[in-house]
């Protein structure tokens, strides 16, 4: 496991570390802006703490990014689970798969644009109860 993703596995409270992968994006810094939104996304980590395969999160953080998109071009994965094919979301038996990905400790979330050969990749982790826990009491 590289020293950055070591890093984010370790957070306050921290269940899983998440890689976030845009890729088929027009540029570059699009990718990187997307994977970022989506990442840092407060109710998209909760989801991943409470194993929910909520793309309906995934895709509102992606709007919030500011890059212009195609929704119905729009694929999603967890892991190997495909959850989201051309904007729309592949029912239960897709909802199952992708929620036991959400199950282990190291997983990634693949996002493809389908607009480009621009990448990026992100790491994050979970929004535990213990994060809040820890972080409802410090003070600095």
């Amino acid at each position: 496991m590289d020293l950055a993703l070591q890093i984010v596995s370790d957070g306050e409270g921290a269940t899983k570390a998440i890689t976030v992968r845009v890729c088929g994006a027009k540029e570059e810094d699009q990718a990187e802006r997307i994977a970022r939104t989506v990442a840092n996304s407060s109710l998209v980590k909760t989801a991943f703490f409470g194993e929910d395969a909520n793309w309906g999160r995934i895709m509102a953080a992606m709007g919030r990014s500011g890059v212009k998109f195609s929704p119905d071009r729009v694929d999603i994965a967890f892991g190997d689970a495909v959850l989201v094919k051309k904007g729309l979301g592949l029912g239960k038996g897709a909802e199952q798969a992708a929620t036991q990905v959400l199950k282990e400790k190291n997983f990634t979330v693949s996002i493809d644009l389908n607009d480009g050969k621009a990448d990026a990749e992100v790491y994050t982790c979970d929004f535990s109860i213990d994060y809040v826990k820890i972080n409802a009491d410090y003070r600095s």
